[in-house]
C-alpha cells in the first residue's frame, strides 16, 4: 500500500536542503512566495533557483515576466563551485522548454536527491498563457524517474496526451489516470483535485513498487464553497515539507490537503483574497509542529 512508502528518512537534527526550481511572483501568492515558506515551516532550507520573475501571478490582468533561463547555467556553476549540497529537487513552473534540461543537470549533479515534480502547466483544461505546445512536451521528460509527480487533471492530460476529462472522474476512470502516469516512468503520482460536485474534492496516491493504480489510496476533503489562485503550489509545497519532515506518501498528501483547507479558511478573512491568493501565514504552525 501506498501508506508503506516512505521517502525521506528524517533525522531529528538535521535540517534538508530541498532546490525550490520554481518562479518568482512580486504580488500573489503562489510559486516561491508559497514554496519558501512553507518548507520553512516544515524544517527545510529552501534553495530557490528562479525559472522566471513576475510582476504578479497570471490570474491578473497585467503583468510582467522575464525569463531567466540564461542566468542559471552560472547560477548552478556557483553552486558547484561552493559544493551546495542537496537532499531534493522540487520543481515547479518553468520559464522555457530549456529549463527542463536545467532540471536534469540538478539530477545528474545530484543524484541521490529526490525528484518531486510538481508538472505546473494549466488548471481547469485550459494552459497557462505563458506556456507553450514546445514547453509542455519538455515538462514531460520529467515525469520518468521522478520519485513523485503531482499533476491537476489538466496537467495530467497533457502529459499523457489524454482528452480532459474534465474534473468530475469516476474512481474507475482515477484508475486509469493514475495508471498512465505512473506508465509515464514516474515512481509514485499524486493526482490532485478531482471534483464529483459533491461536498469533496478528492486527491489519489500511487507507488508504482506497491500495486500501481490498482492499490491507489483515495484522500476525501472537504470541498469549500469558493475557490482562491495558488493552492495547487501551496499543496505541493506541503506535501513535499511533509515527506521531508518523513512522513510516508499518503500522510503526506493528507496533511498537505488539510493545510491547504485551513489556509483557504484563513484566507477568506483577507481584503481581495480571490485574486491575490491563498494567505497560509497563520497555519504554518501545522508543518512546523511536523518536525517539532
Amino acid at each position: 500500500m501506498t501508506n508503506d512508502v516512505t521517502l525521506y528518512d528524517r533525522d531529528p537534527q538535521y535540517i534538508p536542503r530541498v532546490a525550490a526550481v520554481h518562479d518568482m511572483c512580486g504580488y500573489g501568492k503562489c510559486s516561491l512566495t508559497a514554496a519558501i515558506p512553507i518548507l520553512s515551516a516544515a524544517g527545510c532550507d529552501v534553495c530557490p533557483v528562479p525559472t522566471a520573475l513576475f510582476s504578479a501571478h497570471t490570474m491578473y490582468r497585467d503583468f510582467t515576466f522575464h525569463d531567466t533561463t540564461d542566468m542559471l547555467p552560472g547560477y548552478l556553476d556557483a553552486w558547484k563551485k561552493e559544493n551546495v549540497e542537496l537532499d531534493a529537487v522540487y520543481s515547479g513552473f518553468l520559464g522555457s522548454a530549456d529549463q527542463v534540461s536545467i532540471i536534469q543537470r540538478l539530477y545528474d549533479e545530484y543524484p541521490t536527491s529526490l525528484r518531486l515534480v510538481d508538472p505546473v502547466m494549466g488548471d481547469g483544461g485550459k494552459m497557462y498563457p505563458t506556456y507553450t505546445k514546445e514547453l509542455c512536451e519538455a515538462m514531460g521528460r520529467l515525469a520518468d524517474g521522478a520519485d513523485i509527480l503531482m499533476p491537476n487533471l489538466t496537467e495530467a492530460s497533457i502529459l499523457t496526451g489524454r482528452e480532459y476529462p474534465g474534473q468530475n472522474i469516476d474512481d474507475e476512470q482515477a484508475e486509469s489516470w493514475v495508471q498512465a502516469l505512473l506508465d509515464l516512468g514516474a515512481k509514485n503520482v499524486v493526482l490532485k483535485g478531482i471534483d464529483r460536485e459533491d461536498g469533496s474534492i478528492r486527491n489519489y496516491v500511487a507507488s508504482a513498487r506497491l500495486g500501481g493504480a490498482g492499490s491507489k489510496v483515495e484522500l476525501v476533503h472537504e470541498k469549500l464553497p469558493f475557490m482562491i489562485h495558488g493552492t495547487g503550489d501551496a499543496f505541493a509545497s506541503s506535501l513535499c515539507g511533509a515527506v521531508m519532515a518523513g512522513k510516508n506518501l499518503a500522510d503526506s498528501a493528507r496533511i498537505a490537503g488539510e493545510f491547504v483547507r485551513s489556509a483557504m479558511i484563513s484566507t477568506r478573512n483577507q481584503p481581495r483574497y480571490k485574486e491575490r491568493g491563498v494567505s497560509f501565514e497563520l497555519n504554518l504552525s501545522e508543518l512546523t509542529s511536523l518536525v517539532g
